[in-house]
């Protein structure tokens, strides 16, 4: 699905009189204005679009290039964390599912599994079940090592003593979902999506373009990794720094090879807020600092999804710094793949595909930054790691406030 510069038929919303001077200059007006087109910035426009405004989103690059579709395609409600934010993740999970039936978007309900291979592993799972119901009512459940090896046919079953089965995560293939939602926006709402279009300057309800100025009731933005451009002063005191991770993806798999849930093993039970307040998970930390120092330096734990054409997606490290080398470690592809070997056996593991992404990150418990610099303006930023799984809900939030 092609995404237009410039949907072909008119806005929805009509003009208010207040805008009739920008009218007679140009039709550069809107309800709501979004600056940025990756999956932050469309779910803030798609929020906006439900409620009847008339949207404007630009995006400089001539299409989303960044954290939006360098990613697992994994709406993974899981491993946030337990409460409001799991709930917004479920939130999101819907939005994906209603998009997916009405564009045709591949977005597969395929669950997931976390792979225990050692007993401090499954002691994190078994606690973590016992004590969160609200993922326990959706489902998630703890297996036997039999039952997970029916379920996944990519699991290892050598040394694994079980799993813990959930089924709300979501599987999207982020280099066509992203595209695929831009052009909804455009089609079924009228939202007027202009990539390859810079926003240099806002001064509310005006922003400068290089499309020229615009005037908006409520600007939204969502710059993502760029820090420099708009509101400087609100991402130096905001505590974002910048996240770079590699990742690595196969060929497509032979004779139609379907992984079945996501899985991830024991790293990633250190990863995901989810699991913070287990108390069994300190001795999983402590052996895996002893036993895997270089994953832990480089905050290395596992997933493993797969694209709509069948190709298998692999990751990821984590590295927070303010700026970062754009050079990737063979080292860290290799020590990633060794521990996917751990948990996981693939048909086809032939590496195609590496890159490095890079993304906004809060390192201090918070889930989001939400602040308004003016009167008229918001910035969303630092969804970290979880923007395909957090930000359609989230983005209802900021617009309902």
């Amino acid at each position: 699905m092609t995404t237009p510069s410039h949907p072909s038929h008119p806005a929805r919303t009509p003009h208010r009189a207040s805008d009739r001077t920008a009218d007679r200059v140009a039709d550069r007006v809107a309800d709501t204005a979004i600056v940025g087109g990756g999956i932050v910035g469309l779910a803030h426009a798609l929020a906006a679009a439900r409620r009847g405004d008339r949207v404007v989103l630009f995006e400089r690059d001539a299409y989303a290039v960044g954290a939006s579709i360098r990613n697992f395609g994994m709406i993974w409600a899981i491993g946030q964390q337990r409460g409001a934010v799991y709930q917004r993740a479920l939130r999101s999970r819907e939005i994906w599912l209603e998009l997916s039936a009405k564009t045709g978007m591949w977005a597969e309900p395929s669950g997931s599994l976390h792979l225990a291979h050692r007993p401090d592993e499954l002691a994190v799972l078994e606690e973590f079940v016992a004590t969160t119901p609200a993922a326990r009512e959706r489902g998630t459940t703890l297996l036997t090592a039999a039952e997970a090896v029916r379920r996944g046919p990519a699991v290892r079953a050598e040394g694994l003593l079980g799993a813990m089965w959930s089924p709300t995560e979501v599987n999207v293939d982020p280099r066509r979902a992203v595209p695929a939602v831009a052009a909804h926006l455009a089609e079924e709402y009228g939202v007027d999506v202009r990539f390859g279009t810079t926003v240099r300057q806002i001064a509310a309800p005006l922003l400068s373009t290089t499309d020229g100025t615009w005037r908006a009731d409520r600007i939204v933005v969502c710059s993502g990794n760029d820090f420099a451009t708009l509101y400087p002063e609100v991402f130096r005191e905001s505590g974002l720094v910048r996240c770079k991770l590699q990742m690595l993806r196969t060929g497509v798999q032979p004779d139609g090879w379907q992984l079945g849930p996501m899985l991830c093993g024991g790293l990633t039970l250190l990863h995901y807020a989810a699991f913070e307040d287990c108390t069994a998970r300190a001795a999983l930390d402590a052996r895996m600092r002893a036993e895997l120092p270089f994953h832990r330096e480089h905050g290395i734990h596992v997933l493993l999804s797969q694209t709509a054409d069948g190709r298998l997606t692999i990751g990821d490290s984590h590295a927070y710094a303010a700026t970062h080398d754009p050079f990737a470690s063979e080292e860290i592809d290799r020590a990633i793949l060794d521990s996917l070997g751990g948990f996981a056996r693939i048909p086809q593991p032939r590496i195609t595909e590496r890159w490095t992404g890079y993304y906004p990150s809060l390192r201090d418990g918070r889930t989001e930054l939400v602040t308004d610099p003016e009167p008229g303006v918001t910035v969303v930023n630092g969804v970290g790691g979880a923007g395909m799984t957090l930000s359609f809900g989230l983005a209802e939030e900021v617009l309902g406030r």
